[in-house]
């Protein structure tokens, strides 16, 4: 660190559990914050034995969690904590000196809602360089860090540099297990910065070369992130940034019984130079620009992606009882939203008449012309798509919806959704702006350059693109009511038009 200025962080009060805790802990030791730390502790793997660490977290984490930007529970109490698992990368002592690095899997438990998994990886030393006093969760009071003061490691760039440092060593640490691709190459000196644009993860860009995301809030399985974009590099696709290297959790148990490993982070080409399009959208819209050649070039980047995943992962042809279940949670999630927004309910008959079209389709679907879904994006909108200096696009992100279940983001599902999603979103650039007709303009262009490649018009299909634009724009309209109420009248504006867009 540059900065020489060092600060001892304000102990944390504790404060009881509303909830027991389920793992075995010791009562907190009463050291004072100004004892020294311990010098050259043994690893955490011993250190268990002498139980607290979970106790010495859970004040800690009572405060510092529901101000993580990453954080899903905000609003609800925490009603208890429960330690999944505990990895030390680096134990005080050692040869980082007094700073340590510990990786923690923990599960929050809150009324109402399934516990959620969430990852820290924290960082352990006795004082805190100034610039890093705001990511402090505060000094550990007994367990295996005692006195020393806990923060977010990610930040610090002596431990970004570790964990890069470990990435490049294949094998496992604990139950950690590092996987790094045959023709990786990692260039020395490569400087750690945490970016900013993140908001349901953390990730840490390393010089001009990669950016490390890492998963905050995790469940079992490999998050399609990294399934999808290795699929896809290993394809020779230049639409993805390529994973290099990725780190996951594994469940305790021999062979098959062990549950698929948990993706904790991935390490992919970092692009420098490229402008995500939501920036670049609403440059034009503010100009009322041209931005019709880029908008088709991104239909054909996404046709390219479609097709490498549907030729590297399994696609099938859905029947009618599958467009069915598809229509069927559609217009559950209407009903559910048209209670919590009543601004949407004038629309609901006219939209759910959408998602009956869709019920229908497959007994009408002509030989040849049925449904198919494959492995897409599932969270595609312009924000999600990285222009280059070339005037290439790359498509980013590829986990889903991080709201909605990690088995339900695998599935494979129709490609008109990800269409639907990235309409959607020249909508949104352009009303944004108060510019709506530069939306119809860039919306028939990405769909002219999407057929170009695709062999389909996603216009040719009005019963699908209509189902799956409402679908979005439903969501849209409860994120908006919950988190940006002042934003609540684009997607309205959008369930106005396809209330009374009637499919030919």
């Amino acid at each position: 660190m540059s900065d020489s200025s060092w600060t001892r962080v304000p102990r944390v009060p504790s404060a009881p559990s509303a909830t027991p805790t389920t793992s075995t802990s010791a009562p907190a030791g009463a050291a004072s914050s100004a004892a020294p730390a311990p010098s050259a502790p043994p690893p955490l793997a011993e250190r268990d034995a002498a139980p607290g660490l979970l106790r010495s977290l859970e004040p800690l984490l009572r405060g510092w969690l529901p101000r993580q930007r990453w954080f899903a529970g905000k609003g609800l109490p925490i009603s208890g904590f429960r330690l999944a698992s505990a990895t030390e990368l680096m134990p005080p002592g050692g040869r980082l000196g007094p700073l340590g690095l510990v990786h923690v899997l923990v599960d929050v438990e809150q009324p109402g809602r399934p516990a959620d998994c969430y990852q820290l990886l924290l960082g352990a030393h006795p004082l805190l360089p100034s610039a890093l006093v705001r990511t402090a969760l505060g000094p550990a009071v007994g367990g295996p860090y005692d006195g020393l003061t806990l923060y977010d490691a990610p930040h610090d760039p002596r431990l970004a540099a570790l964990l890069l440092e470990r990435l490049q060593l294949p094998g496992r640490t604990g139950r950690l297990r590092f996987t790094t691709e045959p023709h990786a190459d990692f260039p020395p000196g490569l400087t750690p910065r945490v970016s900013t644009a993140e908001q349901s993860n953390t990730s840490v860009v390393y010089g001009d070369a990669y950016i490390l995301k890492l998963f905050r809030r995790v469940s079992p399985g490999t998050n399609p992130d990294l399934e999808l974009s290795l699929a896809l590099a290993r394809a020779g696709s230049r639409r993805v940034a390529e994973p290099v290297a990725w780190f996951e959790s594994l469940e305790p148990g021999p062979g098959p019984a062990a549950e698929e490993p948990t993706t904790l982070g991935v390490l992919q080409r970092f692009l420098p130079g490229s402008s995500d399009g939501w920036a670049l959208a609403l440059a034009s819209v503010a100009e009322d620009g041209d931005f019709r050649a880029e908008a088709a070039a991104l239909g054909r980047a996404t046709a390219e992606v479609h097709a490498s995943l549907a030729a590297a992962l399994p696609a099938r042809a859905l029947g009618g009882e599958a467009l069915e279940r598809i229509a069927s949670g559609m217009a559950r999630r209407l009903d559910e939203t048209a209670a919590e927004v009543p601004a949407i309910r004038p629309y609901a008959d006219a939209l759910r008449a959408a998602f009956d079209d869709l019920a229908k389709l497959g007994a009408v679907t002509l030989p040849g012309h049925a449904v198919t879904a494959q492995r897409i994006h599932g969270d595609l909108h312009l924000g999600q798509a990285l222009r280059g200096p070339g005037g290439e696009w790359v498509l980013i992100d590829f986990e889903g919806e991080p709201a909605r279940p990690l088995a339900e983001r695998r599935m494979p599902a129709p490609p008109v959704q990800d269409v639907a999603g990235m309409l959607r979103s020249f909508d949104y650039a352009a009303h944004h702006s108060g510019n709506g007709p530069w939306a119809a303009r860039h919306r028939d262009a990405y769909c002219t350059g999407y057929a170009a490649v695709s062999g389909t018009d996603p216009r040719e299909q009005p019963v699908l693109i209509r189902a799956f634009e409402t679908d979005k724009a439903v969501y849209e309209a409860r994120y908006e009511a919950r988190h940006r109420p002042a934003w609540l009248p684009i997607p309205l504006s959008a369930l106005a038009r396809l209330a009374t867009a009637l499919p030919q």
